[in-house]
Parts: structure tokens; C-alpha cells; sequence
């Protein structure tokens, strides 16, 4: 992730991030505690997709939603002990990952790492319940996969993620 930091004379300071996945944000903290976070699109980075105006008080309950400090899914606990080491786990391919415009089939991921890919959400909505092994994995697509917690490290790691 890469973060970029400036002062805003008069008005507060900015960080601009750009996350693995490409994506854009881009959060204005005012002097008077107000939020401004501006999600942009992957393709223009000048062009503005959503935002959203926070006060200081909404701001800091949201961080530490994000941060998990409010909840922990127990769901996935449940899975967990029901399955023994069994887990589903959502990804969001990343650009350049050595999966991305490569079939399933092609890659071997279940002997390969154990795992199943159970289902796949297409960057723009489109979804795939229960994917065959013709079926292209692109960047941004997100993989349902199950399997164990070390395997699903470790297609994540070698697939998935972008190696640069």
C-alpha cells in the first residue's frame, strides 16, 4: 500500500492511498475533525466513484470497526470448530498476480494447494457458483475458496497476490 501525505493549509491534511488492488482513497482530515474519504475509479484516478462526509466521532467508531477492535466474526469460529482446520476465505485477485488471465484448470490449484474454488464474483457483478476448470480468473475477480488455513495462505501467496 502506498500512502502519500500533505498539509492543506487552513483546512487540515490529506492522505491519498493506493491499496494492492490498485484502488484509489483518498481522506481529508479537517482542523474541525470532519472526515472526507473519496473512493476513485480504477481506471481514471481523476474521476471520483463515491464519498462520504464523517464527523470525528462516526470517524473514530468506524476505525475501529475496520480495525476489528467492535467485532469478531463468530461464524467463522463456529466453521472453524465444526471443520477442525476447514475455513472459506474470501480474495480479491490482485493486478499482476501470476493467476490473473489463467483458467482454473490450467493452474491445478486443487492438487496443487489442497483448495477448492467454490465460487467467483466478477469485478463487475457477475458470479460464478461453483467454477469449472475453464473458467478465466482476472484481476479483481474475487475467489471463495475452501480449504485449510496454511493452504489458503499459501494459493493467496503464490497466485493471487502480485509479486512486485
Amino acid at each position: 500500500m502506498n500512502i502519500r501525505e500533505s498539509e492543506l493549509p487552513g483546512i487540515g491534511y490529506k492522505f491519498e492511498i493506493i491499496t494492492r488492488n490498485k484502488d484509489k482513497l483518498v481522506i481529508v482530515i479537517h482542523d474541525d475533525g470532519r472526515r472526507e474519504i473519496y473512493h476513485f475509479d480504477a481506471e481514471d484516478y481523476d474521476e471520483v466513484v463515491s464519498s462520504v462526509t464523517l464527523s470525528d466521532q462516526e470517524a473514530r467508531q468506524i476505525a475501529g470497526i475496520i480495525g476489528g477492535m467492535a467485532y469478531k466474526p463468530k461464524a467463522l469460529e463456529t466453521i472453524e470448530f465444526a471443520f477442525d482446520d476447514l475455513i472459506i476465505e474470501w480474495f480479491q485477485v490482485e493486478p499482476n498476480a501470476p493467476a490473473v488471465n489463467q483458467k482454473i484448470g490450467d493452474l491445478d490449484i486443487r492438487s496443487r494447494f489442497g483448495v477448492t474454488v467454490i465460487a467467483i464474483k466478477k469485478k463487475h457483478s457477475q458470479k460464478s457458483h461453483n467454477p469449472g476448470p475453464n473458467t478465466l480468473i482476472e484481476a479483481g475477480d474475487t475467489l471463495i475458496m475452501s480449504g485449510e488455513r496454511q493452504q489458503i495462505k499459501e494459493i493467496i501467496s503464490h497466485l493471487l497476490s502480485n509479486k512486485e
